[in-house]
C-alpha cells in the first residue's frame, strides 16, 4: 500500500468514527443528569462483573445484589467529578455502548451483557496492553472507577476479610 493511501485510509477512518461516535452519543447519552444512564449502567454492570469477579458474591441473588451497589455507588462517585470529567466519562461510556465504538475502543463483538466475564477480561486487557492511548485511558478509567465504588463499600470488606481501617 502506498503511502498516500495509508494516509487517506487513516483520514477517512478518523471522519467515521468520529461521526459514528457523535451519533452515538447523541443516541444513548452515557450519564444523565450527572448519574449513569442505560446506557452507562449497561457497560459499568458488565465491566464490574469482570474486574470484581473473584470478590463478588458466587450466587446469582446477592451477585446481582451487589452490582446494583456498585452502580449506585459509581453514581456517587460520578456526582463528586467536575464537570468536565463527567462529560468525558458520559462520552466514554456512550462510545462503549454503541456497536461500533464497543468493536474499536473495546474490541468487543458481543453486547455487554451477553458477554462472558472471560470475553469481557479479555477485552479490557487488549484496552490495557494496547498501543494506543485513548483505549489505555478508556481502560484505567473503566477499572479505577469499578474498582474504587466496589472496595470503598464498607459493607464488601467483611465478603474479603477486610476488617476495615485500624481505630486511632
Amino acid at each position: 500500500m502506498q503511502r498516500r493511501t495509508l494516509l487517506k485510509l487513516g483520514a477517512v477512518s478518523a471522519a467515521v468514527l468520529a461521526v459514528a461516535g457523535g451519533a452515538a452519543a447523541l443516541m444513548s447519552a452515557g450519564l444523565q443528569d450527572g448519574r449513569l444512564g442505560p446506557a452507562g449502567r449497561e457497560v459499568f454492570s458488565a465491566v464490574g462483573r469482570a474486574v470484581l469477579d473473584q470478590s463478588l458474591p458466587r450466587d446469582e441473588a446477592p451477585r446481582r445484589v451487589a452490582l446494583n451497589g456498585l452502580l449506585d455507588h459509581i453514581d456517587e462517585l460520578i456526582v463528586a467529578l467536575p464537570p468536565h470529567a463527567q462529560a468525558e466519562l458520559s462520552q466514554l461510556l456512550s462510545v462503549l455502548a454503541s456497536a461500533p465504538g464497543r468493536r474499536i475502543l473495546a474490541g468487543l463483538s458481543e453486547t455487554w451483557p451477553l458477554a462472558t466475564e472471560a470475553r469481557i477480561q479479555q477485552a479490557l486487557q487488549g484496552m490495557r496492553l494496547s498501543d494506543l492511548a485513548v483505549r489505555q485511558q478508556a481502560y484505567a478509567a473503566l477499572h479505577d472507577i469499578t474498582a474504587a465504588a466496589y472496595f470503598s463499600d464498607a459493607s464488601t470488606w467483611v465478603q474479603l476479610g477486610y476488617p476495615g481501617p485500624i481505630r486511632i
